[in-house]
């Protein structure tokens, strides 16, 4: 049985190693291993994490299949100020994807959107990400580009989708 809990502060480890096993096998062919191992640290420290977490209100959830984690969400409420619930991160082990974990952590962000009154769910996807055509199928749109610039020459290279609620 597939279920989803909050993250707390104990789980950041998990978070981390999810992560670092997913990252080489979604990003391998699209960045180089330097800049991956560049975003890892930049992203998945566990000062990040906390920061992500306690200064700016990131929520997490995990999403098991009994007692095994297979992914992570992490997600905000009233993003940039406006009435958006942000769709920060999501990550599902190899092993995992295709078999409904990641649609369920999105269906639990988007009830939890509804609940907040939130008027869509905003995420930011590589442009070649094969991830992409997962998010179109399940509804989301594409609304803009964004190519944000990172330290030692190294972008990201996003497309920002919209789910309307």
């Amino acid at each position: 049985m597939i279920s989803i809990s909050e993250a707390t502060t104990k789980d950041l480890k998990t978070i981390q190693e999810i992560a670092y096993k997913t990252w080489p096998q979604t990003y391998g062919a699209i960045l180089s291993k330097e800049q991956i191992d560049y975003m890892l640290e930049l992203f998945y420290s566990e000062h990040a994490l906390l920061e992500n977490l306690i200064q700016k209100g990131h929520r997490f959830l995990l999403v098991h299949q009994d007692e095994f984690c297979l992914g992570f969400a992490s997600y905000s409420h009233n993003y940039l100020a406006q009435n958006l619930t942000r769709l920060h991160k999501i990550y599902l082990l190899p092993e995992a994807q295709g078999k409904g974990a990641g649609k369920l952590l999105i269906d639990t962000i988007e009830n939890l959107a509804r609940e907040n009154n939130s008027v869509a769910v905003s995420l930011n996807v590589n442009k070649f990400n094969n991830a992409l055509s997962f998010y179109k199928k399940i509804g989301f749109e594409i609304v803009s580009e964004e190519d944000i610039e990172l330290k030692h020459g190294y972008k990201m290279e996003d497309y920002r989708m919209e789910k309307k609620l």
